[in-house]
């Protein structure tokens, strides 16, 4: 792996973090922290859940902050840790969340769309629900948390080849579990 201090701006951070410097663990909380409430709210369907996850990794970010290593980046290490405490909290608290409970955030255009946005939204979150554990933190990562595939296979701790194999996999069964949806999903009328 490579060292990623030269392109991380918050890796000259960690070692500050280890020192016991709240100023620059609060820098890193404020940078972070949004994303990984996205994140961990998408894997687990409850903002709630996710903020305890949230929690979780800062917790470990303070305590663990000097076992952290530069061959990855600061983002990648966190993302590691709140996918590890969602999965945990998954194995716990399975039965899965009723996708017509989740509340996702509309910015769409028009309110009159509502509806149909919120139903789409729940049967791609059914569909993202049902994937493996694997295969749904992978498409969540790339798709949604926007990372590379290098960060986002550090951050699931596989290789960028079993990387691919997840999202191509994760992308066939989404595929599969929408198929004849498609017209009804973009809104299409006939």
């Amino acid at each position: 792996m490579t060292d990623h201090t030269q392109e991380d701006p918050d890796a000259a951070l960690m070692p500050r973090v280890a020192d016991g410097d709240s100023a620059a663990f609060r820098l890193l909380v404020d940078r972070h922290a949004d994303r990984l409430l996205g994140f961990a709210q998408r894997m687990l369907g409850d903002r709630a859940t996710a903020e305890d996850v949230v929690q979780d990794t800062y917790l470990s970010l303070w305590r663990k902050a000097g076992d952290w290593t530069p061959q990855a980046r600061v983002s990648t290490w966190l993302y590691r840790v709140a996918r590890n405490a969602a999965l945990d909290r998954l194995r716990r608290l399975k039965p899965t969340v009723d996708p017509d409970d989740v509340t996702l955030i509309d910015s769409g255009p028009a309110p009159d769309r509502r509806l149909h946005d919120e139903a789409t939204a729940g049967k791609v979150r059914a569909a993202l629900d049902a994937l493996p554990e694997r295969q749904r933190a992978a498409i969540v990562l790339v798709h949604y948390e926007g990372l590379s595939g290098a960060d986002a296979s550090a951050a699931l701790d596989i290789s960028v080849e079993a990387l691919e194999s997840l999202l191509a996999r994760g992308r066939r069964s989404l595929r599969q579990a929408l198929e004849g949806q498609r017209a009804e999903l973009l809104g299409e009328t006939r």
